[in-house]
């Protein structure tokens, strides 16, 4: 007798990912909702999904990597993750995908949308798992996505109005004004990425005031921010927050009634439009 196939949908607290859901929740009645679950998620998140749950009439299953950052980072050292070294989208994300799924035949339901042609999201090197890209076959864009989620009365998560990428707290993708943002919002969180990263300066033997902008690729690795440290970069506050609103008043004036999340997107991207972790930020 043949097995069963499992239709899962990854979950990763953004809109896409979120829009997917809904998108599939009557298209595939046996969906397998699932989130992985760091334990460093935003509160924002956490809220946005419990709000998601209600939506779909089922539960979004909590994935947990068996170790949490904390017995990572000191496996590689004190090493922070980087573009360049992503243990924790291997080691909390993507391991306990697999070992849930297990060698089951499964479809995985991936949310990139008709309109992206840069962004491949998370597929599995697995045989077993086969992957679908519904946006794609349906030609769902960004305006689709936004209809689906205003249609179903969920709307975005809260952490749109300051950031535009789902992922940890400390996710080293968050752009400069994104790092303002989580210090204004959530202080508590900053403070225990602060902590992290003088950790990693004072086991190297670095200056937390040294200019780290020569340092390259091996710069990422001492701070969360390209380039200098977090407490560096709170100390910039103005600056930072000052060419954000002027990018997003451009943005305004080049496209008359853009959404606020789209104008603080362009805004952002401005500053860094460095592509997101492919299976944290759908």
């Amino acid at each position: 007798m043949a097995e069963t196939v499992r239709h899962i949908c990854g979950i990763s607290g953004g809109k896409d990912s979120s829009a997917l859901a809904v998108y599939m929740r009557d298209r595939v009645p046996d969906m397998e909702y699932f989130f992985c679950d760091t334990g460093a998620e935003l509160p924002e998140t956490y809220e946005y999904l419990t709000r998601l749950e209600v939506i779909l009439g089922k539960p979004i299953e909590r994935l947990n990597a068996s170790r949490g950052f904390d017995h990572w980072f000191e496996v590689f050292r004190g090493t922070l993750p980087s573009p360049q070294m992503r243990w924790c989208t291997r080691n909390m994300k993507i391991k306990p995908i697999e070992e849930w799924i297990g060698d089951a035949p499964a479809i995985s339901y991936v949310a990139i949308r008709a309109d992206e042609s840069n962004r491949k999201g998370y597929v599995s090197t697995k045989t077993n798992i086969e992957t679908q890209f519904p946006f794609v076959e349906d030609n769902i864009d960004h305006d689709g996505v936004m209809r689906i989620l205003e249609d179903a009365g969920i709307g975005l998560p809260d952490y749109y109005k300051w950031r535009t990428r789902s992922g940890c707290y400390f996710c080293f993708y968050q752009r400069k004004a994104e790092w303002i943002g989580l210090s204004e919002l959530h202080p508590e969180l900053f403070d225990r990425a602060v902590a992290i990263e003088q950790k990693v300066l004072q086991d190297a033997g670095l200056d937390g005031d040294a200019d780290f902008g020569d340092r390259a690729m091996s710069g990422r690795q001492y701070t969360w921010s390209g380039g200098e440290t977090l407490l560096q970069l709170r100390s910039r506050r103005d600056e930072i927050m000052e060419k954000q609103e002027a990018a997003m008043a451009q943005a305004t004036k080049n496209r008359a009634n853009i959404p606020l999340v789209e104008a603080l997107s362009e805004a952002l991207d401005d500053d860094d439009d460095t592509l997101p972790c492919t299976a944290c930020a759908l």
